[in-house]
Parts: C-alpha cells; sequence; structure tokens
C-alpha cells in the first residue's frame, strides 16, 4: 500500500490524494500551481481542490488569486473517524434489527476481508478465544490477542514454536502452511486459508453442528500435545 492508498481509504479520489500529497510537501498553491505540479489537467486539478475542501482535507486561502492549504493529515484524518464514528451509532440506532442470527455458512474471499473478519471475531469476543495457525500468520493479532487476555477473556492459542504469549494458553505444534482457524465464545467459526492474496478463501459460520466440530478437533489436538509436553 502506498501513501495514495492509504489516503483513498479516507475517501479521496487518486488525484485528490495525489494533490493533497503535493500541498503537504510544497505548501500552499493555485489550481494552476496544483496543475503544473503534478501533471493533472487543469480542470481536474481545481475539480479536486474543490472536492479536498468540500472533504475537509483542504482549506480555501481568499485572494487573487485563490489559493490551497492541506489540512494536517491527523487532524484530517481525526476528524472523518470521528464522522464516521457518528454516523455508525445513527445506523446501529436507525437500522433494522437482523431478524435471525446468521446460521449459513458464508465465504469470504481476500486476505483484507479474511483479517477484517479474524479482528471483529476477536474485538467481539466476550468468554473466550481459540485459534489455531502459523505464528507468522497470528502476528498481525498479537496486540488484540493479548489485549483480550488482559481483559480476562480465556485465549487458548495452538501455533507453531517459538511462540510465547503470557497472559494466554499456549500449545507448539507445527501447523500447516497458510491454514487458520478460529472459534469465538463456542458460537461462531471461521477457518481456511490465508495469504495468497484476493485468492485466500475462509469458511465462516454460526452454524452449531460446524462450531461443535471444530470445537472438538482443536481439543483432541490440545489433548495429544499435553500428553507428548509441548505446551508452553
Amino acid at each position: 500500500m502506498d501513501l495514495n492508498d492509504a489516503l483513498m481509504c479516507f475517501g479521496l479520489t487518486r488525484q485528490e490524494s495525489t494533490i493533497y500529497l503535493t500541498m503537504l510537501s510544497e505548501g500552499t498553491m493555485t489550481g494552476y500551481e496544483a496543475a503544473k505540479r503534478t501533471g493533472i489537467s487543469r480542470s481536474n486539478a481545481y475539480t479536486a481542490l474543490a472536492c479536498l475542501v468540500d472533504k475537509g482535507a483542504a482549506h480555501l486561502i481568499e485572494g487573487t488569486p485563490v489559493k490551497y492549504s492541506a489540512v494536517d493529515v491527523e487532524e484530517f484524518c481525526d476528524n472523518k473517524l470521528k464522522r464516521l464514528e457518528r454516523m455508525k451509532a445513527y445506523l446501529k440506532t436507525e437500522l433494522p434489527k437482523q431478524k435471525e442470527a446468521m446460521e449459513g455458512y458464508l465465504t469470504i474471499r481476500g486476505d483484507e476481508h479474511i483479517s477484517d473478519k479474524i479482528r471483529y471475531m476477536l474485538d467481539s469476543a466476550v468468554y473466550r478465544i481459540y485459534v489455531s495457525a502459523e505464528s507468522k500468520l497470528l502476528e498481525p493479532y498479537r496486540e488484540i490477542l493479548e489485549q483480550r487476555a488482559k481483559d480476562g477473556l480465556k485465549v487458548v492459542i495452538i501455533t507453531d514454536p517459538p511462540f510465547e504469549m503470557p497472559l494466554a494458553k499456549v500449545y507448539l505444534s507445527e501447523r500447516n502452511q497458510g491454514q487458520i482457524g478460529l472459534i469465538v465464545d463456542s458460537s461462531t467459526v471461521l477457518t481456511g486459508d490465508v495469504g495468497d492474496g484476493d485468492h485466500s478463501t475462509c469458511l465462516y459460520s454460526g452454524k452449531k453442528n460446524l462450531v461443535t466440530l471444530f470445537k472438538e478437533s482443536l481439543g483432541n489436538e490440545i489433548k495429544i500435545i499435553e500428553l507428548t509436553g509441548r505446551n508452553a
């Protein structure tokens, strides 16, 4: 991910992010200067600058000619996140409630979407977390796993050595490359293959029989690890 991609996550187009980055590094500028320094056509540059003002990423400086100044990136991002939090609160209040719990099987594709689902599951856990994966796949989630353990949740991890997490119960055993399994509160399960970009695929479900089957499988593996003395 480059800087343009990161800014696009905050609602800017590629042309807007290009001009925004240029203003940050070179200071205030007119539409003509923005076009000249970025290679964007004058009409598109003026449109992008107007949109940057509308989106809270730039301020307009009145004068002849009119100039534009970039808003500090921390201020811009914080304002955007706060607006999104307000919209989230509104939607949670006003949207109709889901009629029933998810009982089917959902296919989640792509590492980014799978990671989003894993983080959501870990964040929303109330009682316990069981996860099985290579240690390198767990590293992006180390901070949140440690925090959930500090919150008092039971966190059980099966991974390859070496791996340590003092507040979690860690069992060391070789893992299949790219495979991950996660159970949260004995109510939802995610399992599949990751690390292959957009081709990664995981199954997610709250279906009781799948959750029970996966939980029993992990339980049996933990018993074997305990017998061989490899739990950390």
